[in-house]
């Protein structure tokens, strides 16, 4: 990502949407363009009309040509092109536009009778819609006029099920039902509740039942615009449909190809109850494992819950290519028992990915960055995962106050993935569709800052993720280690140090031993959901073991003479986090998000200053865009740009919010409007002489506002994001002058290179 002083960029996308015209100007002779239906409703009684006229609005065809700001650049593209475009590039555009949507194109009639059934599908059974087209000189739209009434509602429902154990089970759920008397009556919701009493029933055994074996039974004559129910099953079922269903044999075959079948191969092994197809020493993971994943057992009541979980924990896995598990009727006598078959297709054991990147930083620094791994999958034969990767990259500054100046990285990984969790004491799957898995790393990093410094890092990690559901995740890491040495330190970079107490404390201390938790909460893959929320909470520990044991053998804790390991001074500190996310979605895909983020970390014991990773920074492209990265702060603190371009002062404490409203401008063109606040702090306590520490009484007038205005190329898998923002208020200056809006003056180059900051960076800020 990069961050540079600039405007002109983003001033280049109003002349882009002015240039786009209305594309009227080739419609063919006597057409019109149609742009559009109007909904009017006529009732004699009082309706939600913004309801009864968004549904409406989802039946009515054809759509009208995209626009923005009644402006339509796909269709002036599709029309500037011209029919028969004769280069690649003319056809490729072509296919980018739209062709416009003619009046002549356009059925009234039959679109009234369309939009009088969905008014009966939302409970309105009378109704009587009328067309009116409106035109102009090149455009038309048409007016529909619907007459109503309001709409029914349900009175009761009763339930009449011939057969009594599938009543019994319907009735044990009956408070889930989605039909609930007083509300309007919808279609939509009756095929909800068959499906959901069809999967109730799949729960419990009903292999072969069908949601169209439910009949709704409609009665309007008790109450005025009101409808009971009545729930029934099909005259006629199959009788497989009414009987419960039981698992009589499982048959994995794990070297299944679509080529050969599994003809010519009997199930030889056995594991438990669940059959193998193959020898022993065909098997490529052993059984154990794969029936760790295999929730269909022989003798048990078949579920669709149970079903789906077998899939999908053997999908992640991670090893094959292709799951299929097939059911059939038993061949034996007994009624009411299925075979299940078990097919899995293995991915190649290795896999060679190399990925390169061109990186833009902030700060400046630019330069490639090139990640190689070899991936081996089932290496111990349990489903295993192993990643061998080497990442390296070069970078350069090619402007600021350290131009010419440059830094390169290599960073060997070693990866272990174990589809389980890997503890000293016997633990019971968790009986859903996620995997637990075991992670072990270690890494080594070899950093050159030329003219400043080398920096060696190993790091080893051991930790477990897992699931309850698709919504929330947890991390915990036991054992997390890094050691961290300098060395070719320079003169410079050594007065620097020197200069700056509170900088050097946190290079010295470079060994850190801890553990963390974490816990996501995640809704934004939750389809057609209004108010999404988001909840990333993280602790962290380090040093303690280490204190612990010092203390046993009698030895007291002096920060100002810390103990070492290794002859490194090891880090005692604690660390909280949480970010907090609402995203508001609107039904033209536009939407509004907010964010907080608050921070809290102490060093102790050992240690008098947190090491310089484990601070909290404010500023930058993912931050408040309005500052440079990291420049916010500590509290009242202003940060000097000479040799900031590696060094940026953190803080203890860091308090953050964001606001951005997110609208389409064009297709995959994003626009963003966005104001933001916050700072970082230290602690009273701590030897850092910068800026002010933090105060409940006073933190509010040191914090730091910035606004601005983004575009966004968003690919769905790549986003490329441009943001230009300005400071409002500057913590640093004197208190009665932190607000600076009334300053702003667009014509000085001399404030536009002071306070616009523009950002490119990829992906969305949150």
């Amino acid at each position: 990502m990069k961050q540079i002083k600039g405007y002109r960029i983003l001033l280049l996308l109003p002349g882009f949407l002015l240039g786009a015209c209305s594309g009227t100007k080739h419609l063919p002779e006597g057409e019109r363009l149609y742009t559009g239906a109007e909904i009017v409703l006529e009732a004699d009684h009082k309706i939600d009309e913004r309801q009864i006229k968004q549904e409406v609005r989802k039946v009515v065809r054809p759509r009208p040509n995209s626009s923005i700001f009644g402006m339509r650049p796909k269709l002036w593209l599709y029309m500037a092109i011209g029919d028969e475009p004769s280069t690649r590039l003319g056809k490729w555009l072509r296919e980018r536009g739209e062709a416009p949507v003619l009046l002549s194109d356009i059925r009234p009639l039959a679109t009234s009778g369309i939009i009088d059934a969905g008014l009966f599908n939302m409970g309105i059974f009378d109704s009587h819609t009328q067309a009116e087209i409106s035109e102009n000189q090149r455009t038309a739209n048409i007016i529909y006029t619907s007459y109503v009434h309001r709409p029914f509602k349900i009175g009761s429902i009763q339930y009449a099920i011939s057969d009594q154990r599938i009543g019994e089970i319907i009735m044990e759920e009956q408070d889930n039902s989605f039909i609930q008397p007083g509300d309007n009556y919808n279609l939509s919701v009756l095929k909800r509740e068959r499906m959901r009493i069809d999967a109730q029933l799949k729960n419990s055994g009903y292999f072969y039942f069908h949601p169209d074996y439910l009949l709704f039974r409609a009665d309007t004559s008790a109450t005025a615009f009101t409808v009971d129910f009545e729930l029934t099953l099909k005259d006629s079922l199959p009788q497989e449909a009414l009987d419960v269903y039981r698992i009589r044999r499982v048959v994995i075959d794990q070297d299944y190809s679509l080529q050969t079948g599994t003809e010519g191969r009997e199930e030889i092994l056995r594991h438990g109850e669940i059959l193998f197809v193959g020898e022993e020493h065909e098997m490529k993971i052993r059984p154990e494992v794969i029936a760790e994943s295999v929730f269909l057992n022989p003798g048990d009541i078949y579920t669709r819950k149970n079903h789906s979980i077998t899939l999908n924990r053997l999908m992640s896995l991670g090893i094959f290519k292709f799951v299929q598990v097939k059911f059939a009727n038993s061949d034996t006598t007994a009624l009411g028992y299925l075979d299940v078959e078990i097919l899995l297709t293995t991915s190649s054991n290795r896999a060679l990915r190399a990925e390169t990147e061109l990186v833009s930083k902030s700060n400046n620094f630019t330069g490639p960055r090139m990640n190689l791994s070899l991936i081996t999958r089932n290496a111990f034969h349990g489903a295993e995962l192993i990643n061998l990767s080497m990442a390296g990259y070069f970078e350069s500054q090619w402007g600021g106050s350290e131009k010419n100046l440059f830094s390169y990285a290599l960073n060997p990984q070693l990866e272990l993935n174990f589809p389980r969790l890997l503890v000293p004491f016997p633990m019971k799957s968790s009986g859903n569709s996620y995997i637990p898995r075991t992670r072990m790393s270690l890494s080594y990093q070899y950093l050159k800052r030329v003219n400043y410094f080398d920096m060696n890092t190993f790091q080893l990690k051991y930790g477990y993720t897992w699931k309850r559901s698709a919504r929330n995740e947890q991390e915990f890491n036991p054992l997390n280690i890094s050691f961290t040495s300098i060395s070719n330190q320079s003169e410079q970079f050594t007065a620097l140090l020197e200069s700056n107490p509170f900088l050097r404390k946190s290079y010295e201390e470079m060994f850190i031993s801890g553990s963390n938790y974490s816990f996501t909460y995640n809704e934004q893959a939750v389809p057609n959901k209004r108010v999404q929320y988001y909840l990333h909470t993280k602790a962290e520990t380090a040093g303690n073991l280490f204190s612990l044991a010092n203390m046993v053998k009698g030895e007291q804790l002096i920060p100002e003479a810390p103990s070492t390991i290794a002859g490194s001074v090891y880090s005692q500190f604690a660390r909280v986090s949480v970010d907090a996310r609402g995203y508001y979605n609107f039904g033209n895909k536009n939407r509004l998000v907010m964010r907080f983020f608050g921070g809290v970390a102490r060093p102790y014991g050992n240690s008098s200053i947190l090491p310089y990773n484990k601070q909290f920074f404010s500023g930058g492209p993912n931050s408040i865009r309005a500052f440079r990265i990291n420049s916010v702060g500590p509290g009242t603190y202003l940060q000097e740009s000479e040799n900031t371009g590696y060094f940026q002062l953190g803080g203890d404490i860091k308090l953050e919010l964001n606001g951005e409203f997110r609208f389409t401008i064009y297709n995959f063109l994003k626009g963003a409007l966005f104001v933001e606040a916050g700072n970082v702090w230290l602690h009273r306590s701590s030897p850092a002489t910068s800026g002010t520490p933090f105060m409940i009484s006073s933190f509010i007038n040191e914090l730091a506002v910035g606004a601005g205005a983004g575009v966004r190329i968003d690919l769905s898998f790549f986003v490329l994001r441009f943001d230009l923002a300005m400071p409002l208020r500057k913590p640093w200056l004197s208190e009665k002058e932190r607000w600076v809006f009334n300053r702003v003056d667009m014509g000085s180059s001399l404030w536009r290179n002071e306070n616009l900051v523009f950002n490119i960076a990829i992906g969305y800020p949150f």
